[in-house]
């Protein structure tokens, strides 16, 4: 019985040092820099001296995106290298700008889940579940003031499918969700994956590989 006791013990010994920390930030603003000097290392980015946080730290004017480019669609991200003063906080924005029938291609982000939000024109959306539920696709035609949520790491994609231009304003659950999109990272990779691995994967010709790797994998973020 005292084996018991002991184990039960440590076991609450053992949870309380795992569970002593604090999930939020424990100060005001966490504000990052480039200058290390004199700064605390937190969550990737160094903090700027308190004394020396300025409002312009926590602001930024986003323009509306380029769409003069072969997707049609222009990713603006409002993110902690955009905004300092989100460091720490585990969120950020993006605004993404269509031209008509403009795609923001099947893409995922690593480390934070979306909730979207059309301001102007109609998209098709959607994303896809993981293999454990069978591929499942997911998607929806939105308007105007229509919101949708794509989870973390989902392949998840927009189409403007409206005959004008459209605009979608995207939040995300990181300071830096990051980002990777599926064409560029299977066919535009540094270096190129072996043709081999893709020819296998996708059940195709060397030359169908080769073809694709040749395309210019355009980055609309």
């Amino acid at each position: 019985m005292k084996v018991v006791y002991f184990f039960v013990a440590f076991l609450a010994l053992v949870s309380s040092i795992a569970f002593a920390y604090d999930p939020s930030p424990l100060q005001d603003f966490c504000v990052a820099t480039n200058e290390i000097n004199g700064a605390v290392f937190v969550n990737g980015k160094f903090c700027k001296n308190p004394k020396l946080v300025k409002a312009e730290d926590f602001f930024k004017h986003v323009d509306p995106g380029n769409t003069s480019n072969k997707l049609g669609s222009k990713v603006t991200p409002v993110a902690v290298t955009e905004i300092p003063g989100l460091n720490t906080l585990g969120i950020s924005l993006a605004r993404i700008d269509f031209a008509p029938k403009g795609l923001n291609p099947p893409h995922t982000h690593p480390r934070g889940s979306e909730i979207l939000i059309v301001l102007e024109g109609t998209l098709y959306v959607g994303f896809v579940a993981s293999n454990q539920n069978n591929n499942t696709l997911f998607t929806k035609v939105l308007n105007k003031g229509d919101v949708f949520v794509f989870p973390i790491g989902l392949i998840h994609f927009q189409l403007n499918v409206g005959t004008g231009n459209a605009i979608a304003i995207a939040g995300l659950s990181s300071q830096n969700p990051g980002v990777i999109t599926i064409a560029n990272a299977l066919f535009g990779s540094t270096p190129f994956i072996s043709s081999e691995v893709l020819t296998k994967a996708f059940q195709v010709d060397n030359s169908v590989i080769d073809y694709l790797e040749k395309q210019f994998w355009y980055d609309n973020n």
